[in-house]
C-alpha cells in the first residue's frame, strides 16, 4: 500500500507533480482519473472486500490525482495525530468535496477513522457503497436534536471500538468560515467518550463547489489545499473554551493561508 512521506515538516506536494495532460486540462485530468476510482472501489464495496486499507489507497489515488492536476497539497500537525495513543474526535471546517475523499490517505494509516454524514450521501449514486462500508454516522441535517442523539450514541459505538469520528459542525460547507454556524456537537461528543479532541483546519477551496453539482466542481491548478492538525486537548468542565479553541486555530490558520 502506498503512503504520504512525511518529515518534520510535514507534506509538501513534490515539484515535479503536475502531469503534462494535468497541465493543460486540470479538471478533465482528475475528473477521469477520480471517476474511474470511484467506481472500482464501489465495486469492491459492494461485494463487501472493500476495507481500511483499501480506503486508504483509494483514497492516496484522488490526492495524486490532484497533484498531476497541478493543485499543490501541504500537510502540517501529523504529529499530533502521531502521537496519540487513543481514538480522539477530529473537529475540522468543511469547504468542499475535497477533504471528504483525501482525508482517509492522511489519517487510515494512523488510526482506524470514520465520518459524521449526511443521511443522503448513503443513496448517493455509486459512491453510496463506499460510505456504508466505512461504518459511519449518519445525520439528517434537518432535526438537530435527533441529530446530536445520533452523533453521541452512535458515535460513542465507533469510539469504543478503538474509531476516530472526523466531525464538521457547520450547517453547510463553504469557503467563509462563519463561526457561529460551527456546533459544539463535536466537543460534546469528546467529552462524553472521555477522548482528546484533535482540532483541524482546512483550506481546500481549490476543489470548487459545483453549480449543477455540488461535489463535481472545477479544479483550479493555481490553487493551494492546505490541512493543519493542532495539539489533541481533553474536553473540561462544560467545553466552551475547548470549542473556542477550535474556532480560534481554524480562523488563525485561515488568515495565515490568505
Amino acid at each position: 500500500m502506498r503512503q504520504l512521506s512525511f518529515t518534520d515538516h510535514g507534506y509538501q506536494t513534490p515539484v515535479d507533480a503536475v502531469s503534462f495532460f494535468g497541465k493543460l486540462f486540470p479538471s478533465f485530468s482528475f475528473y477521469m482519473s477520480f471517476l474511474t476510482n470511484i467506481y472500482v472501489s464501489s465495486r469492491k464495496a459492494k461485494n463487501g472486500s472493500y476495507d481500511d486499507s483499501d480506503w486508504s489507497q483509494s483514497s492516496y489515488e484522488v490526492l495524486k490525482a490532484l497533484e498531476r492536476a497541478g493543485v499543490k497539497i501541504s500537510i502540517s500537525g501529523i504529529d499530533h495525530l502521531q502521537g496519540l495513543n487513543s481514538p480522539c474526535v477530529i473537529i475540522g471546517n468543511h469547504v468542499s468535496m475535497m477533504e471528504t475523499v483525501v482525508l482517509p490517505a492522511i489519517i487510515s494509516p494512523v488510526r482506524r477513522v470514520t465520518f459524521v454524514i449526511k443521511e443522503s450521501l448513503l443513496a448517493y449514486p455509486v459512491f453510496k457503497h463506499v460510505m456504508r462500508s466505512r461504518n459511519p454516522v449518519a445525520v439528517t441535517r434537518n432535526n438537530p436534536r435527533q441529530d446530536l442523539n445520533t452523533v453521541l450514541n452512535e458515535g460513542m459505538k465507533r469510539l469504543e471500538q478503538g474509531i476516530s469520528i472526523i466531525v464538521f459542525p457547520q450547517t453547510t460547507r463553504g469557503t467563509d468560515f462563519a463561526p457561529e454556524q460551527f456546533s459544539t456537537i463535536g466537543v460534546k461528543l469528546a467529552k462524553k467518550a472521555g477522548v482528546p479532541v484533535l482540532p483541524l483546519a482546512l483550506k481546500t477551496d481549490a476543489w470548487t463547489n459545483g453549480n449543477w453539482i455540488k461535489d463535481l466542481g472545477r479544479i483550479q491548478p493555481t490553487g493551494k489545499a492546505c490541512f493543519a492538525f493542532d495539539a489533541p486537548f481533553m474536553v473540561q468542565g462544560k467545553g466552551r473554551e475547548e470549542h473556542q479553541r477550535v474556532i480560534d486555530f481554524i480562523s488563525h490558520k485561515l488568515n495565515e493561508w490568505k
